[in-house]
Formats: C-alpha cells, sequence, structure tokens
C-alpha cells in the first residue's frame, strides 16, 4: 500500500480534511457532546469542549504517521466539521482498511455520510491501494449499514457479541467490498 496520510479530498458538499485545533467547539456542538450520536459507538459523549480539544491534540499528532487517516466532514454550507470519517484499522498484509464514522443527527438523512464515504473509497482504491474496505454497525443501528449498502459494501455476516460499545457487548454486522467490486460499483452504482 502506497500510504499517503491524511490528505484533504473534496466532493459537491463536503471537505475532507485534517482537523484542527480550532475545530473543538464545532466538534463538541455538532456531534461529539450528543449522547444519541455516541450510542452506539465505542466513546462517550464528551462532556465539554475541552474533552474534544483533547482528542483533536491527539489526532493531530498522528498525522505526522502515512498511514494515519482521520477526517474532519467540513460542510461546505456551513464551514465547519459536521463529523468524523477516519480508518479504524490498517491491515498492511492483506490490504484492508476498515471504516469507522459519524456524524450530527441534524445532518442524518441526507446521503452527506454516503458521499464522505463514497469519496474515502474512491482515495483508497484508486491512491493508496487497498484491496478490501470493510466496515461494521451495531445490529440496532441499521441506518448505519445503509450508508455501507449505498456505498456498495455487501453484507457478510452478523458477529455475536463480537463487540463492545456504549450499550455494553453488542452483535455487530459487517459488510465489505473489494477493489474488483467497487471498479464495477463506481462504473455503474444504480445496480448496488
Amino acid at each position: 500500500m502506497n500510504h499517503k496520510g491524511t490528505v484533504t479530498l473534496e466532493t459537491k458538499r463536503l471537505i475532507l480534511r485534517r482537523f484542527k485545533e480550532e475545530d473543538a467547539d464545532a466538534m463538541f456542538r455538532n456531534w461529539a457532546s450528543d449522547p444519541i450520536v455516541s450510542k452506539f459507538l465505542t466513546w462517550p459523549a464528551h462532556a465539554s469542549a475541552e474533552v474534544s480539544a483533547s482528542i483533536i491534540k491527539s489526532w493531530i499528532e498522528n498525522y505526522v504517521t502515512p498511514s494515519w487517516y482521520q477526517w474532519g466532514i467540513e460542510y461546505k454550507e456551513l464551514g465547519e466539521v459536521i463529523g468524523g470519517i477516519s480508518c479504524v484499522r490498517v491491515d498492511e498484509g492483506i490490504e484492508k482498511v476498515e471504516i469507522g464514522y459519524c456524524i450530527g443527527k441534524e445532518w442524518w438523512h441526507k446521503g452527506i455520510m454516503t458521499e464522505a464515504f463514497t469519496r474515502v473509497l474512491e482515495f483508497l482504491f484508486t491512491e493508496i491501494g487497498v484491496n478490501r474496505v470493510e466496515a461494521k454497525h451495531d445490529i440496532n443501528n441499521p441506518n448505519s449499514g445503509a450508508v455501507m449498502k449505498k456505498c456498495g459494501l455487501q453484507y457478510e455476516g452478523t458477529y455475536r457479541q463480537a463487540d463492545r460499545n456504549n450499550q455494553g457487548l453488542c452483535n455487530c454486522s459487517v459488510y465489505g467490498i473489494l477493489k474488483e467490486e467497487w471498479e464495477k460499483h463506481s462504473e455503474n452504482p444504480q445496480n448496488s
């Protein structure tokens, strides 16, 4: 894999970019303080903007690592971050990454996360040389799986009590897409 780190990516409505220290207030306000957003995630809702600032500081420190991918999702219309998308696991041996994401509930069901994920897939397959991308979600959070399907990932199975989130042990559905499948999907996305 030819790692390039968290480079800026753009779509019609979004700028996917590195987090900056000044994003802490927007992060806290737009999604990280909301227990509804973090319900099925592995981190608790942030108690203050200082917590968000501390997390962002750790991410910024990791941006020197070429295999570190942590994008802030900036909504152009608003001019600030409304969520994040990242490679939560990178496996060089089989050229695989796992994607994780979250976005403020004000922007749910508007195709924004699908737009961000689609752009990240393109980057990973065409520029990094990834062969497989996967993602998973708590079975009680099917909307996350809907995003995966829209991006061309295929449901591969449900692992029983194989993960832990803010609800405790959970069953998680796993989705994946191979580079060759992505190439077909990107040529004709309405077939998915």
